[in-house]
């Protein structure tokens, strides 16, 4: 952990974003991505950001970084409004929040070397001379083990995790305080997934990086992120830290997934919470029904799920979650 303790680098209150897909005779059509999301990430940790195709957290992911604008709500960087502003930011806020994509073979140009890869970002956001170019970018490879060779070669050249490496170098170069990570193994042979996962974590360790961790991958969370946030239709469920998530999960939805991860021993099995069957589909984006949007697979529905919305309520502390069920412990 930085010097700025536990206060927050990032803060997302009441994020939206619709994306308009046609319409009809009532109006706009539109896939409610994100609809609502409020979270923070503090100096120092790694916040995962945990849900199924479609949840809508890769959408959060590239509206921080100011890919997309914001339907409405607002993403607080270092206390700063930052959210509307999306692809006008300045220079001296994109260097400071940068992004690793899910496929490095796409997000690496193929046409360019690993030096052009390299030199635009430092050029762009760093007062390096001329002349240190070269000794600045074989430092960046060296930082994630890649040989000095390797700027003259292009990404078709190299293998998967070396893009991938590529990559994080690339981010790496602005000398950012916030690095999102955009499910930066699932495009990878699993041989090479935990080599990635080590050197972000030491990365993290050695420049006092913070990391937003978007992923599918439940499991993975357990030993890389600090704290964890499960999604479902464009809605946050339950926050909490990763021992108190995979010790006491509380939704049905995050208990759900957590019953199903795949586990070695029965000592893990046991720890497991009780299997939640899921008794239905996955709505569609574009008509989610009123309610809680997981009512219609939850196990445990009562008659007020279908027709209120639950907030998110705090039932211990910095373990938050949305449903009814915890409501009236929540507030009293």
């Amino acid at each position: 952990m930085t010097q700025q303790g536990n206060s927050e680098i990032l803060k997302v209150v009441n994020l939206k974003k619709y994306f308009r897909i046609g319409k009809d005779k009532r109006g706009p059509i539109y896939v409610r991505a994100v609809d609502g999301v409020s979270f923070n990430v503090k100096y120092g940790e790694t916040l995962g950001l945990v849900g199924e195709s479609g949840s809508g957290k890769s959408t959060i992911a590239y509206t921080v970084v100011g890919m997309y604008r914001p339907t409405s709500g607002q993403i607080l960087f270092k206390n700063q409004n930052i959210g509307m502003e999306a692809v006008r930011r300045p220079l001296s806020l994109k260097k400071e929040i940068q992004i690793v994509f899910q496929d490095p073979g796409s997000s690496l140009n193929p046409r360019q070397t690993i030096e052009q890869i390299l030199r635009l970002p430092l050029k762009l956001h760093t007062n390096t001379p001329k002349k240190q170019l070269k000794e600045k970018m074989i430092e960046l490879l060296e930082k994630v083990e890649l040989p000095a060779d390797y700027l003259y070669k292009s990404p078709p050249s190299i293998g998967g995790g070396e893009k991938q490496m590529v990559a994080i170098a690339r981010a790496l170069a602005p000398n950012p305080s916030l690095i999102v990570l955009d499910e930066p193994t699932s495009a990878l042979d699993v041989s090479v997934q935990a080599k990635i996962i080590n050197k972000l974590m030491d990365l993290q360790k050695e420049l006092n990086l913070t990391y937003l961790f978007i992923t599918h991958d439940l499991s993975l969370m357990r030993n890389v992120a600090n704290r964890i946030a499960i999604m479902y239709l464009g809605k946050i469920c339950e926050v909490a830290d990763a021992a108190t998530f995979f010790e006491k999960p509380l939704h049905p939805y995050t208990q759900m997934l957590i019953s199903s991860v795949p586990v070695v021993t029965e000592e893990e099995e046991r720890l497991k919470p009780k299997k939640v069957v899921s008794i239905g589909e996955i709505p569609s984006p574009v008509n989610i029904p009123p309610g809680c949007s997981f009512h219609l697979r939850c196990p445990y529905k009562m008659p007020i799920c279908s027709e209120v919305d639950p907030e998110m309520k705090e039932v211990a502390p910095e373990h938050i979650v949305r449903c009814h069920l915890f409501g009236k412990q929540a507030s009293g």
